[in-house]
């Protein structure tokens, strides 16, 4: 096999692949992609045939990989591929393998020494995946075998000895949804994985320490035999990203958290109150981690953990993830690296529910609206009675939405966009946690920020309501909005407009690119139409729903002519859309 300082080298999958060839470990059909240009690359996708994945040699997390399912859009995939490659690693090389459907994505862990002492720690299941990136990951798998874990534990402690690695390292493998004893060598991670918690947590070893301790030169305190497997931990990562936007990151400043705590969770966090979430890193925040005697009640209680955090400020995906460990799938262990894409119409798109708009309505006035004074009450006072406080909220979704809170008796009664009343009882327990009773029914809230916008946690998602000053300030465009405006998605850098003043564009068609925490979103014109005006070029930093680029719809020919004159088209079905 190849010296040690290429198995080393971070992401140096190429040679780890080579490597675990050698050691006879299956490896998935493809191309390695050393030294090809484009028309290689192209040329070795072909031979391997359709789908396949293209993916960067340097790195990993999703970054620059680039699924095709034919040969009609293999050129600009690695053209996309090469460049995300080249922005997020320095390096353009490409991996090219064949894409296997309905796989599951289980990895090995393992530790060595400078003395040839190499362990392995079980494995993880990581197949809960979106854009190729894991989002939750569990130990041990619900799909192995004891046979199957202990020859995957072997292949991985044989691929580590046969390049001579030294410390914590990650070997990944595919393995058949079908036939959980069929599996594939994918690529080694040469560092310790973000999902290392639910491996310390069943092992019982703390795996930093172990890594310290082997560059310092000492041999390895663990033993094979020694190594088992207590209990089962769960662990979600918490992103910064939006996934009713298909995971689009966001940013912002957090103001407001509370992370989760008690027995059997653990929390790794880098934010705070006042921390500034921008677009130069990746989107994740923190991971929740559970453990539990068996896989049931950790995943209970990682569900309720995250329904105690609380994160203002940003749009996460805390919600979603909530959604996704109530699937039945995921609860027996049915999963697969495509279950996110089949269910992502059924666990997004979450509407504000009525509490959250209740609690922002009357959390102001609780402990002032019952002031017998009548110039400090908030209750809409009036000569003979109390009169319904209105108020009017930008809701997504929704717009603009007329809320009325009227006191009566043990509570208020509180309408929104002209629904059913409600009977709301609220409840200061703290600075920012309310207990809501909407019917009879409790609900915990936390309430961050201040007018005119406030942000209601219910259950962990955050829900971003702002005040209307009267005239409708603080509602926002959508990408691709109807009146023509193509706006970014989310903070980051504008790296290419791919239209001109002037151009006929189709519905569809990209404009332009924006390249957010290493990752490119093409962003499509609305409608059929002409290029208006571009207010953002490349190389332009750009926040949340900025324009970039203004279409105007194509103008129905009033030609008697049935050709079209020169340089025109006609104009799609229906019209702008």
């Amino acid at each position: 096999g190849p010296p040690a300082s290429a198995i080393e080298a971070m992401g140096d999958k190429i040679a780890a692949k080579a490597t675990v060839a050698a050691a006879g470990v299956p490896v998935v059909p493809g191309s390695d992609g050393a030294g090809l240009d484009d028309e290689a690359i192209r040329a070795a996708a072909i031979e391997t045939g359709f789908p396949v994945l293209l993916k960067p040699s340097a790195g990993g997390g999703g970054k620059g990989m680039r699924l095709v399912e034919r040969e009609a859009g293999l050129d600009d995939a690695i053209a996309s591929a090469r460049r995300e490659a080249r922005n997020s690693f320095g390096d353009d090389t490409l991996l090219v393998e064949r894409f296997i459907t309905s796989p599951r994505h289980i990895e090995i862990q393992v530790m060595a020494d400078n003395h040839g002492g190499v362990v392995h720690l079980g494995e993880r299941e990581c197949s809960l995946q979106r854009r190729h990136q894991k989002i939750v990951e569990e130990a041990p798998s619900p799909l192995l075998t004891p046979a199957t874990r202990a020859e995957m534990g072997r292949q991985a402690v044989e691929a580590a000895r046969a390049c001579g690695y030294s410390g914590a390292g990650t070997v990944e493998f595919i393995v058949s949804g079908d036939r959980s004893d069929e599996f594939f060598f994918m690529e080694m991670n040469t560092r310790l994985q973000v999902e290392h918690p639910v491996t310390e947590m069943v092992f019982g070893v703390d795996l930093v320490e172990e890594q310290i301790r082997v560059a310092a030169g000492e041999r390895l305190r663990l033993r094979q035999d020694d190594l088992e497997i207590h209990g089962h931990a769960v662990e979600a990562r918490l992103y910064a990203e939006d996934p009713d936007r298909q995971f689009l990151p966001t940013g912002g400043t957090i103001v407001g958290l509370r992370e989760a705590a008690g027995e059997g969770v653990r929390v790794d966090s880098g934010i705070a109150v006042g921390t500034v979430v921008g677009s130069d890193y990746d989107p994740m925040l923190a991971k929740v981690i559970t453990w539990a005697p068996d896989r049931h009640r950790a995943l209970r209680r990682l569900d309720a953990a995250l329904a105690a955090t609380s994160i203002a400020g940003v749009t996460t995906n805390v919600g979603f993830l909530r959604r996704l460990l109530a699937l039945d799938a995921v609860a027996t262990g049915d999963l697969d690296t495509e279950l996110v894409d089949r269910v992502l119409d059924d666990i997004t798109g979450a509407d504000v529910p009525i509490v959250a708009i209740a609690a922002a309505t009357l959390a102001p006035m609780v402990g002032r609206g019952a002031s017998p004074d009548p110039w400090q009450a908030l209750t809409g006072w009036r000569h003979g009675g109390a009169a319904g406080v209105r108020r009017e909220f930008d809701i997504p979704v929704h717009g603009p939405t007329e809320v009325v809170a009227t006191p009566v008796a043990g509570g208020w009664r509180v309408t929104s966009g002209g629904a059913v009343d409600r009977h709301v009882v609220i409840d200061r327990l703290d600075e920012h946690r309310w207990r809501i009773s909407l019917d009879g029914r409790a609900t915990t809230v936390d309430i961050w920020g201040e007018a005119p916008i406030v942000h209601v946690v219910v259950g962990g998602e955050s829900h971003r309501l702002t005040e209307l000053d009267g005239r409708g300030a603080g509602a926002h465009g959508e990408v691709g909005a109807a009146d023509g405006v193509v706006r970014s998605p989310m903070p980051g850098t504008v790296i290419s407009v791919a239209v001109e003043v002037g151009d006929i564009v189709a519905a569809g068609q990209t404009v332009a690119i924006v390249e957010a925490m290493k990752m490119e979103h093409a962003l499509p014109a609305p409608f059929d139409g002409v290029v208006a005006s571009i207010t953002s070029n490349a190389g332009t930093p750009v926040v949340l729903d900025q324009p970039i680029v203004a279409i105007e719809p194509s103008e129905p020919s009033t030609e008697s002519s049935a050709e079209p004159s020169s340089g025109s088209r006609e104009p799609s079905e229906g019209g702008a859309r």
